[in-house]
């Protein structure tokens, strides 16, 4: 989960807005387009989250961005098409004996096939995905430190001039 620390803004029983400063993250992502959360040009957005935590103007929250649809889709994009070339490649090379074709041939051939496949099943999964699993951002947590907070105890104290020795 990519997570963003803010300031709620506005909010009320359903819907809270939370002031938030876009970080590397956002500018990295290659959703920024397309998940609701980019302004572009601008370090400062607001963001509108359901609220589930029933939070009040001026609390700090902390926002949260689910990556698990981000990983399926990654995977379907990127891994899944160079799976299925190279699973053609073999199918065809296997293939080749019983048809007497050239395995380099019918290689390329089912190889490049299979590719094909992949992109119309991406396409496929891609409609059912889209309704599915919007990237919204959700309220995790309330009123998150700012700072850490320890307190050291007098056991833990170090007096540096207590140890030094006249000269």
């Amino acid at each position: 989960m990519i997570t963003e620390n803010g300031i709620v803004t506005q909010a009320d029983s359903s819907i809270a807005w939370v002031r938030t400063i876009r970080s590397g993250s956002c500018e990295s992502c290659s959703s920024k387009d397309s998940c609701g959360t980019s302004h572009h040009g601008q370090k400062e957005m607001i963001l509108q989250v359901k609220n589930t935590l029933q939070v009040q103007k001026g609390d700090h929250v902390v926002i949260g961005l689910n990556t698990s649809s981000l990983l399926i889709i990654s995977f379907l994009l990127y891994l899944f098409p160079v799976f299925l070339l190279i699973l053609g490649a073999f199918a065809g090379n296997a293939m080749a004996s019983y048809l007497r074709i050239s395995p380099s041939f019918l290689s390329l051939v089912t190889g490049s096939l299979f590719f094909c496949a992949a992109f119309f099943i991406i396409r496929k999964k891609a409609q059912r995905f889209q309704p599915v699993s919007p990237i919204n951002p959700s309220l995790s947590e309330n009123n998150p430190p700012l700072f850490p907070v320890a307190v050291p105890s007098p056991e833990n104290i170090i007096f540096p001039l207590a140890n030094l020795t006249a000269i």
